[in-house]
């Protein structure tokens, strides 16, 4: 290759990844379809990776305080997941849906159903408010958290838990952009969010500048900060009506119809999320009986597992938005290509984290914790967790795909075999009845991902997806 035509190759690569980044709503119903997985994925990918990164930074700053904080956010979070799991669920639905109408060229039909699944939304954050602020510490209690613990985790519980609807809106928001095809607003939101995020934490949790030094609160307010700035943003422009959601006031007026089809999929797919969810909380649960420092390690080889697996996530969610559209425009063929090509670059990219993992692993634990015990919990659970990458890379998709095509309940039945009759059982059983202890946790976590990859494939294969009516 001439080094003319490598500059004008790079050039045609950088002209296309600003494409990507640069956004507005585009037909993925027609041209290649390598071209629109990209198109799709490459906001997403940089969108989720500033997830990761919010994550990564948060626990580093929240380790300077110890091991109880690490372990209180770990407990929080694994409660938290509850809230994401409704909101993921909705924000599923919303993506189905808006999806399939813009695929049918009904903007109109794609903004009604998407103010619908807003409206739905609040009123659901609105009584997990409620119930967290006046229940945080009960709920730590629960959870197996002790004394010191519940004292300092309670008011980082609270405000988590009382904020809930900036979580709730920024990811049901971003479900409905993505729909729509627009991935690039989806990414500059989360990006905003989690920049904010990122440079409020340490100057609140520290006491830098202006700012009070509140301690682990200081996170949690931080967050809900900088993702509320986010949901903002993301009103801001549904407010501004360019591109095909122009959404109005009138469509935020109670429809029965549309709100029972937007909960008819996302009862199933928060069902779905629940299930995984409600499967963290019991393995951490286990964990905790390993003691404090094991605790903590645990959830720090889940911040560096996360940081490679929401990119991940991502491009299947590319995927998600490529099903909706090409099902709207009655092209199922289409819609079926498009997942094995996601598939199949997903399975590619979590090789290559599998590979860096066994040479820097240790390196990043160690810079993100500096306590022993707990450090050598968290080398040893990344490269448990870590051996079935390569399943969760495909699995992700083909389950992103049913969902993107509305068929919410076949992932949730696969769900319900994988987490709750597969990895609950056997991490319990090698925990609790063996020698291993929290080792047996960290085995069935590639265990039961790899099953619920399997099972998501026999499922996909059979085509029922394509038939399925939103």
């Amino acid at each position: 290759m001439t080094t003319s035509s490598a500059r004008t190759r790079l050039e045609r690569i950088v002209n296309f990844i600003q494409l990507s980044i640069r956004g507005g709503e585009q037909d993925f119903t027609q041209g290649n379809i390598t071209r629109a997985v990209f198109l799709l994925a490459i906001p997403m990918i940089l969108e989720m990776m500033m997830e990761s990164v919010f994550a990564v930074v948060d626990i580093f700053f929240v380790g300077k305080l110890g091991n109880a904080a690490v372990a209180t956010v770990g407990l929080v979070e694994s409660v938290s997941t509850l809230i994401y799991s409704v909101a993921v669920g909705l924000s599923m639905a919303a993506t189905a849906i808006v999806a399939r109408r813009i695929g049918e060229k009904d903007p109109d039909a794609a903004a009604r159903s998407g103010a619908q699944s807003i409206l739905v939304a609040s009123v659901i954050s609105l009584l997990v408010s409620v119930a967290g602020i006046c229940r945080a510490g009960d709920i730590l209690r629960m959870m197996g958290a002790g004394s010191a613990i519940i004292q300092e985790g309670t008011p980082y519980a609270r405000v988590l838990f009382g904020g809930n609807l900036v979580i709730m809106l920024l990811f049901l928001i971003n479900g409905i952009f993505r729909g729509a095809g627009n991935a690039a607003i989806a990414m500059k939101s989360l990006w905003l969010a989690n920049l904010l995020n990122i440079i409020l934490c340490p100057m609140l949790i520290n006491g830098w500048g202006p700012f009070p030094q509140l301690g682990l609160t200081g996170a949690a307010i931080a967050t809900t900060i900088g993702r509320g700035t986010g949901v903002l943003y993301q009103c801001w422009h549904l407010a501004r009506g360019k591109g095909q959601l122009r959404m109005k006031k009138q469509y935020f007026l109670p429809d029965g119809a549309l709100i029972k089809s937007v909960i008819s999929i996302a009862y199933t797919g928060t069902l779905q999320f629940l299930i995984g969810s409600a499967s963290w909380i019991l393995l951490a649960r286990l964990v905790a009986g390993s003691g404090e420092a094991v605790l903590a390690g645990y959830q720090v080889s889940l911040r560096i597992l996360m940081f490679f697996l929401l990119p991940a996530w991502g491009l299947s969610n590319a995927a998600a938005t490529l099903v909706g559209q090409n099902l709207g425009a009655q092209q199922p063929k289409r819609a079926e290509q498009s997942v094995w090509k996601a598939a199949i670059i997903n399975g590619v990219f979590m090789l290559l984290v599998t590979a860096f993992f066994r040479t820097c692993g240790p390196a990043i634990v160690r810079f993100i914790n500096k306590d022993i015990q707990a450090e050598a919990t968290a080398i040893h659970a990344l490269s448990i967790v870590s051996m079935g990458y390569l399943f969760y890379g495909v699995g992700m998709v083909l389950i992103s795909a049913l969902n993107g095509a509305g068929d919410t309940r076949t992932p949730t039945i696969i769900n319900i075999v994988g987490f709750w009759l597969v990895q609950i059982p056997l991490a319990f059983t090698l925990s609790q009845h063996t020698s291993l202890g929290a080792t047996g946790v960290f085995i069935a976590i590639p265990a039961a991902e790899s099953l619920i990859t399997v099972l998501a494939l026999v499922f996909f294969m059979r085509g029922k997806w394509k038939l399925v009516k939103v």
